[in-house]
């Protein structure tokens, strides 16, 4: 018998609780202004009161799991990082932060609305209607292709430190979208056609079982242990 290569035998995706930044993205977007009102920078942003209250139900929800994560990755940024510790708190496991795994940097649109995208830089809107929404790179930052070698570098690296065990990553929107582009072997038409279709909720998770040399997709985008708490979809940035 052949064995599996090294790696963990589940991984859960979790994207952060709501945040601050998501809370001011809608108000901006009914107001139609031109950027965000936020005097925190993206790193720093923190959960709102009802991301609080996801992830606690999320950490709840995890240790009442037969196989729950016996690892915890996050990103560093405040509200992914949060989110995690409430989430392990329940497990009784420790957060190791991974910036790998950040928000996918949008450079020098950070903090804008996709109105002010268009009417500031409409000339770099009409280059991502060219390029589309996975090779389209915001000057100074990252296109989704660009996450996807953080992605692939994460699953590398920490393939031997967590062999066997179920790793919990939690991290943002687009991170959550891209691992499923790496995992399952997916083509830029087949992600973007997901990516319509659903939005990836606040503290939802996205469950994966090793299968040989393959990764089977067991949940997507589940919300289940929200039954008493708001379910958020709001995007973690604008786009053009």
């Amino acid at each position: 018998m052949t064995r599996r290569p090294p790696g963990p035998e589940q991984l859960w995706l979790v994207r952060h609780g709501e945040s601050q930044g998501n809370l001011a993205d809608a108000r901006a977007h009914e107001l139609g202004v031109d950027r965000l009102d936020l005097d925190v920078r993206d790193p720093d942003v923190p959960l709102s009161p009802t991301g609080e209250q996801q992830a606690d139900a999320l950490g709840r929800w995890l240790a009442a799991q037969h196989e729950p994560p016996t690892a915890v990755l996050s990103s560093p940024f405040v509200r992914a990082a949060d989110t995690a510790r409430r989430a392990a708190a329940g497990l009784g496991l420790p957060v190791r932060f991974d910036e790998r795994l950040r928000e996918r940097d949008f450079g020098a649109f950070d903090g804008m609305t996709s109105h002010g995208i268009r009417e500031r830089y409409p000339e770099e809107a009409e280059r991502r209607q060219l390029l589309g929404k996975f090779w389209y790179r915001p000057p100074g930052g990252e296109s989704w292709a660009d996450v996807a070698l953080r992605v692939r570098s994460v699953l590398a690296t920490e393939a031997l430190r967590h062999d066997g065990e179920r790793l919990l990553l939690v991290s943002h929107q687009a991170v959550v979208m891209v691992f499923r582009y790496v995992l399952e072997e997916l083509d830029e038409q087949h992600l973007l056609e997901i990516d319509r279709q659903e939005q990836v909720a606040n503290t939802s998770v996205t469950r994966y079982r090793a299968a040989g040399e393959s990764w089977s997709l067991q949940a997507f985008n589940s919300v289940e242990h929200l039954a008493d708490t708001p379910v958020t979809e709001e995007p973690d940035v604008p786009h053009p």
